[in-house]
């Protein structure tokens, strides 16, 4: 941590955060972002993110310049506590994009992730569940004109991109330049729950904010380093940064 500038980065970051209160102001926000009359990014900022944050600036930059933030897991809610503020209702995706889904009933939706056959799988399950139109379906991997080109060519009014960090925001940067109204959410692993891939921890773990060790248990070779590397140091930079005043984070940017 000798380059104090990732404190400059993490004070850009939480300052755009936006801690929903309440299940009505959860319902506000739904409704705010289903009328949105032009392109809108939705992320999410956990753990691995402000990590991520922390060691690349022009991720920090991606991330930043989404229209709205959110709050996704325990982690963040132990860095808002640590200064003083209330972390509010854990705004994980995995919950809250499903609902978004639900909101955009009968609507054109694109869903950008994961591989065959979990991709069409999600958009059959899509389809069925949420009463939306899948007019757009690609895996994570193209280059972001493929995605480009997508969007102009069916002109979703939802976007849903499920390729993990730090593509989703990079790309939803890049869309967000797009002429016709949508919704473009960064789901990271959202397209792989949907579609089967990857199973939600139950209820009683995520309610103990165990979802991590839970999908830890069952990928621990892709998520070690996310999780048993990177959780301690998150919270070791969140010790940090809490303890930073202000006038030496502006300093040392």
């Amino acid at each position: 941590m000798g380059d104090w500038a990732w404190l400059q980065r993490w004070k850009t970051i939480m300052g755009k955060l936006h801690r929903v209160e309440d299940a009505a102001h959860e319902q506000r926000l739904l409704a705010s972002l289903c009328s949105a009359q032009r392109v809108t990014v939705l992320g999410f900022v956990n753990a691995h993110a402000m990590n991520l944050v922390a060691g690349k600036a022009d991720y920090c930059q991606a991330l930043a310049s989404a229209d709205v933030l959110l709050r996704d897991g325990a982690g963040m809610a132990i860095l808002l506590r640590r200064l003083g503020l209330a972390p509010g209702l854990n705004m994980n995706g995995t919950d809250f994009i499903p609902k978004l889904l639900a909101a955009f009933s009968g609507q054109r939706v694109a869903l950008w992730g994961t591989r065959e056959p979990y991709l069409s799988e999600a958009a059959q399950r899509c389809e069925a569940r949420y009463g939306v139109q899948v007019v757009s379906r690609h895996d994570g991997f193209a280059e972001f004109d493929t995605y480009l080109g997508l969007a102009r060519a069916h002109q979703p009014a939802l976007i849903v991109l499920g390729m993990g960090m730090p593509k989703q925001e990079q790309l939803a940067a890049r869309l967000a330049a797009l002429d016709s109204p949508c919704l473009i959410v960064c789901g990271g692993a959202i397209v792989d729950f949907l579609g089967g891939k990857v199973t939600r921890a139950p209820h009683w773990v995520r309610r103990l904010n165990g979802e991590w060790l839970y999908r830890l248990l069952k990928e621990p070779r892709r998520l070690f380093a996310r999780y048993v590397l990177g959780n301690p140091l998150f919270l070791l930079r969140a010790l940090v940064y809490a303890r930073a005043p202000a006038q030496r984070v502006q300093r040392r940017s």
